[in-house]
């Protein structure tokens, strides 16, 4: 009886930090695909590479630079987010930006495109928050961009899950580039 206890409660408990995440993403809204490609990259960093310092809380805590090729010609607008998947509640929103024009293939470090929308992070703060990880296992963070077929419109307090769901059936392409950060 006592052995059927203990598997119950070590159930029980696997059950509640399996479901610890917060509404920040990852509650079961679907990531949007699309067919075709967008190259992401950062002359900061390399895809899987260590974000440096500046970008990061530890630093100046500015956006890297960052660089899309292959946006689709009939593209209405470009969407931005940058996620921490390794957040020990679920990911974790550092970066959200929305109908950025179509035409932008460079974003300056700390720059912001002309008539795009930012967004407020799960720091609740609008615009970009870099890494910034407990000390430990180094996380990844993923700037994943989407172009889409009309523009988003979003009020500034939408959360990830709300691009995902404004974006999904709407992607023209998509991208991404992964970065990691420790301390």
């Amino acid at each position: 009886m006592r052995s059927r206890l203990v598997v119950f409660a070590a159930v029980a408990a696997l059950g509640l930090v399996s479901s610890c995440g917060d509404d920040k993403g990852g509650s079961g809204v679907p990531t949007p695909t699309a067919e075709r490609r967008i190259a992401v990259a950062s002359p900061a960093f390399g895809d899987g590479g260590t974000i440096p310092r500046p970008y990061t809380c530890d630093g100046e805590d500015v956006s890297p630079p960052l660089t899309f090729t292959g946006v689709p010609a009939h593209t209405t607008g470009l969407v931005l987010l940058l996620e921490d998947p390794d957040a020990a509640r679920g990911p974790f929103t550092h970066w959200l930006m929305w109908d950025i024009d179509p035409h932008t293939t460079v974003v300056p470090a700390g720059r912001t495109p002309p008539g795009a929308t930012q967004g407020r992070n799960s720091f609740t703060k609008a615009g970009y928050s870099g890494p910034c990880p407990p000390v430990g296992k180094p996380h990844r963070y993923v700037f994943t961009v989407y172009a889409t077929d009309r523009r988003l419109g979003l009020a500034t307090d939408a959360t990830a899950d709300d691009i995902r769901r404004a974006v999904n059936g709407h992607a023209l392409a998509v991208g991404s580039l992964t970065g990691r950060y420790g301390r």
